[in-house]
């Protein structure tokens, strides 16, 4: 092999330096800089602040990917010694996604690199994976792989289990998105439900966000205020934190209904008497709230 790609995750402070001086990387990709672990790390700035500390693991004339997009990346440069390249959809990017569309919820875009233009078609839903397309482009041409070339692979990727894996059963269309939860990753998923087209109905499964720290009550509400913004037709929370989903949609958008579980195991008889043929079902919630075997059910089925 001649690529390894790592995903070094950090969840408290001082701990990205140690792992990035263990793998020893020659290229370092930040992504965004959210509010997950916000909790141990106290703010957004010093999540920023840890993230860069992956720095202290880059060698010699290392690369330092930026998304280009972010509020706090695109103001953001490497250390000295070190090059920037920035990937995204605004006319500061190296890399860069031009007429970017939903087909059916599935991205299609074209990627410009300089005077490079590439078709790109992706297999997994939501237009924030564009993002994570264009920085794959960049890696891969860095790389030496042709934008072409990897563009053809990516659109044969499909995603992950438990990552807004589509599927279609009992005449339904299931989004397991169970793996995890943060406020980002819940509105992108909510994106997704909205995208299926031709559904009879749209129900969101929705369960606590964690790690988000004392603001956690308005991360919550935010979410039943985007739903308001962007309605479905019915929306299920589970856990005490999610009551401010609820909270958030009966306030916003008091026409949607709203049904409130502390168990899972009601949860899934409410599920089995309330879904139909043609629904669009997202789930969605942090791990440790196990909504996973709430899908699972259903995807059974």
């Amino acid at each position: 092999d001649e690529i390894g790609v790592i995903e070094l995750g950090m969840s408290e402070p001082g701990e990205l330096t140690v792992i990035a001086g263990i793998a020893q990387i020659q290229m370092a990709v930040i992504t965004n800089i959210g509010i997950t672990h916000i909790e141990q790390l106290g703010s957004q700035e010093n999540i920023f602040r840890e993230k860069l500390s992956i720095q202290d693991g880059l060698t010699e004339h290392g690369i330092l990917f930026l998304n280009g997009d972010d509020e706090l990346l695109k103001k953001t440069t490497a250390r000295d010694g070190f090059e920037t390249i920035y990937y995204g959809t605004g006319e500061n990017c190296h890399y860069r996604a031009v007429d970017v569309r939903l087909e059916n919820g599935y991205p299609v875009f074209t990627a410009v690199c300089g005077d490079e233009q590439v078709p790109v078609r992706l297999k997994v839903m939501g237009t924030h994976n564009v993002a994570n397309a264009m920085v794959s482009l960049a890696v891969a041409s860095v790389c030496g792989i042709p934008m072409e070339a990897a563009a053809k692979q990516l659109a044969e990727f499909t995603g992950f289990q438990n990552r807004q894996q589509i599927y279609h059963t009992g005449g339904m269309t299931i989004i397991d998105d169970t793996y995890n939860a943060s406020p980002v990753s819940m509105k992108a998923g909510l994106e997704v439900l909205n995208s299926i087209e031709h559904s009879r109905r749209r129900v969101a499964v929705l369960a606590d966000m964690k790690e988000l720290g004392p603001d956690s009550p308005r991360y919550h509400y935010e979410i039943g205020t985007y739903i308001a913004a962007h309605p479905v037709d019915k929306v299920a929370v589970l856990g005490e934190p999610a009551k401010e989903i609820a909270r958030g949609v009966r306030e916003q958008a008091p026409h949607i209904l709203v049904y409130e579980f502390m168990d899972r195991e009601p949860l899934v008889e409410w599920l089995k008497t309330e879904l139909r043929e043609g629904d669009a079902v997202l789930f969605k919630g942090s791990n440790s709230m196990e909504l996973g075997k709430v899908a699972a059910v259903f995807l059974e089925k």
